[in-house]
């Protein structure tokens, strides 16, 4: 705003003078021509020289005023702007330089970074490959007992089976003998030497 107006007052100022400058030139000209050859003309081209002075120094010393009162905070507001830019052109600088900083710090411990990744990969199968050899062993001792216990309870299971069966086998063949023997004599006598038995 300040800008504008005193571009403004500028431009006036200029073309005030000029207007002025030209209407003393034709002024003195058509001045000049009536009467050339008079002394009392000469006087009047000489006061007009005085204004034209006049008006210069006036103009010098109007735009001199404006420019002192609207140049200076003028250029010390731009100053301050550019002084400004600069300072936030310099953080900004300084900051992309630091995350620079950063990445180059990153990228050169990736290296070392992935080196230890591989050495952690690597250790972590070695410890998992382990625990799972031991608790396949273990399963697998787990698995052995248990089929141990399986084939003793079986083993015993079919001794016992078989002792029945071989009794039932004893018993049976022991009647078929008792019974082979057995006569109707041979019948009372085992009833007479009960019954003599529970007397």
């Amino acid at each position: 705003m300040r800008r504008a107006i005193f571009g403004l007052a500028l431009a006036l100022t200029v073309v005030a003078g000029l207007s002025f400058s030209q209407a003393q030139d034709k002024a003195m000209s058509e001045t000049g021509e009536h009467a050339a050859n008079t002394v009392h003309e000469k006087s009047e081209a000489g006061s007009l020289d005085i204004w034209k002075w006049i008006n210069f120094l006036v103009l010098v010393g109007g735009l001199g005023y404006l420019i002192r009162k609207n140049a200076g905070p003028f250029f010390a507001s731009r100053s301050a702007d550019i002084r400004k830019d600069m300072d936030e052109s310099l953080r900004k600088r300084r900051e992309a330089e630091a995350v620079v900083a950063e990445v180059d710090r990153r990228l050169a411990s990736l290296e070392a970074q992935i080196t230890a990744l591989r050495a952690e990969s690597a250790h972590e199968l070695a410890t998992a490959t382990e625990r799972i050899s031991q608790q396949s062993a273990e399963q697998l001792e787990k698995i052995r007992a248990h089929a141990g216990q399986e084939i003793a309870s079986a083993g015993k299971q079919a001794r016992f089976e078989l002792k029945r069966y071989s009794a039932e086998l004893a018993m049976g063949l022991a009647e078929q003998k008792v019974r082979a023997r057995m006569t109707p004599a041979t019948q009372d006598m085992l009833t007479d030497s009960f019954l003599r038995d529970l007397k």
